[in-house]
């Protein structure tokens, strides 16, 4: 079925979508979220000490952060410009499953790219806590993480964050302005990390499976690199709690002021389970930790 004024749509989603590059490193995506410079994406896209946003003509600015939140993997950039094409924001707990939804981004290089999809629920992800998501089947791909999930209507429902499955999750436009409104977590471990499911005996003894948190990528001069933690290794909980969740991970970084988090890992032997303290202080805005 033919959608009236489709590519009217998506031509002002793309508009309001920027590139986003950190660091040098591959591109991300960014939602104009006000016309003075204001700029949402995730807070594992927003990293590192230089940040350039690329805009829809191709000008290009340097970012600053204004706020990061790595709990709800948000993050507020401002670039030195006004009359920006401001996306349209709707409200999530508006979303129903069976609606048409737009992604925008930019994956794998290819600035603006668009898919279309239908939205499948709007809720929480098993074996992602509690958190509610929009979830599309959309796809995604790398680079269109922090970019735009809209309705047919061009409005933004969701940032996109990460795909579970053959599902794209995007945070609910409704948390991204809670996120706006309160400001960021005190929270910085400087991790990216992804859900598996780790092989290990049971107590009577068979074979079970364990929740963990494997490293992705360790930020340099982060509180997770000075621990001496490298990619690949595994977190599977605190010296009080195992992980069930990335949520988990979250919940135990929160927290203000100078302190000593014991963390358990796993690297490269399942059967031994590591320890080590990590020092958190007060949030780094220029950096962050990725719980998603």
């Amino acid at each position: 079925m033919a959608v009236t004024g489709l590519g009217e749509i998506a031509e002002k989603l793309r508009r309001s979508t920027v590139v986003i590059h950190a660091d040098n490193r591959s591109s991300g995506s960014g939602v104009i979220w006000s016309s003075d410079g204001s700029i949402v994406s995730n807070a594992h896209v927003a990293r590192g000490a230089r940040i350039k946003i690329q805009l829809w003509d191709g000008r290009e600015f340097d970012a600053t952060v204004e706020s990061r939140d790595s709990q709800r993997d948000l993050a507020l950039l401002r670039i030195g410009a006004t009359d920006l094409p401001s996306a349209v924001v709707g409200d999530s707990s508006q979303v129903r499953p069976g609606e048409l939804s737009i992604a925008i981004g930019n994956p794998l290089g290819f600035v603006g790219a668009l898919s279309i999809g239908a939205i499948h629920a709007v809720g929480p992800v098993r074996g992602l806590g509690s958190r509610a998501w929009v979830q599309a089947d959309v796809r995604l791909a790398p680079g269109n993480s922090g970019g735009p999930l809209a309705d047919a209507g061009g409005r933004v429902i969701g940032i996109n964050t990460m795909v579970a499955g053959r599902l794209a999750l995007a945070i609910p436009s409704n948390i991204v302005r809670d996120f706006l409104s309160q400001g960021p977590a005190d929270v910085w471990l400087g991790v990216t990390v992804h859900p598996v499911r780790i092989p290990r005996p049971s107590a009577t003894g068979g074979s079970g499976h364990a929740f963990g948190l494997v490293l992705l990528e360790v930020e340099p001069q982060s509180p997770a690199s000075t621990a001496s933690l490298l990619p690949g290794d595994i977190l599977v909980g605190t010296e009080q709690d195992a992980f069930e969740s990335i949520e988990d991970l979250s919940q135990a970084l929160q927290g203000a002021g100078q302190r000593l988090l014991r963390l358990e890992f796993l690297r490269g032997d399942y059967s031994r389970v590591r320890r080590v303290t990590v020092s958190l202080g007060g949030r780094n805005v220029s950096r962050s930790s990725v719980a998603a």
